[in-house]
């Protein structure tokens, strides 16, 4: 089967941001210094994962498994691990019923590097398989 482009490439129909420059260019002032932080920590963090648009938010993949991102909400920019829930370094709130955790940013002043950098080094040494998620009918199983 194929799938259209936007199911592949995660920017189509109804999206906004055609990549992540496009994504923090749209934002407020305040919160595209908070964007332009995150994505610089990640990219000196996770050097070499993939970033891009899916799913209408900046996300980074390890071998096609997301496993980190950003979105705007009303209030601030919430960063998301994909399997936050079973690092280690305490600072993420729980997110959804999978293994997600996440922390809200109302300003740049607000990101603390240090747990930043270690949540990052835990993303890349704890995943669990997002990736084929839908294949195994909802049910997640560890990688790393």
């Amino acid at each position: 089967m194929i799938l259209p482009r936007h199911a592949r490439t995660g920017y189509g129909p109804g999206m906004a941001h055609a990549s992540i420059d496009a994504y923090h260019s749209a934002q407020a002032d305040d919160d595209r210094r908070v964007c332009d932080l995150l994505r610089a920590e990640i990219a000196h963090g996770l050097p070499e994962a993939e970033g891009r648009i899916w799913h209408a938010h900046p996300v980074w993949f390890l071998q096609d498994n997301p496993i980190v991102g950003y979105s705007k909400l009303k209030d601030a920019v919430r960063l998301l691990f994909w399997s936050g829930q079973s690092f280690a370094t305490p600072g993420l709130t729980a997110s959804g019923t999978f293994k997600a955790a996440e922390r809200r940013y109302a300003s740049a002043a607000d990101i603390d590097r240090e747990p930043l950098q270690a949540w990052l080094a835990e993303a890349r040494t704890i995943q669990w398989d997002y990736k084929n998620i839908v294949k195994r009918k909802g049910r997640l199983e560890r990688l790393a």
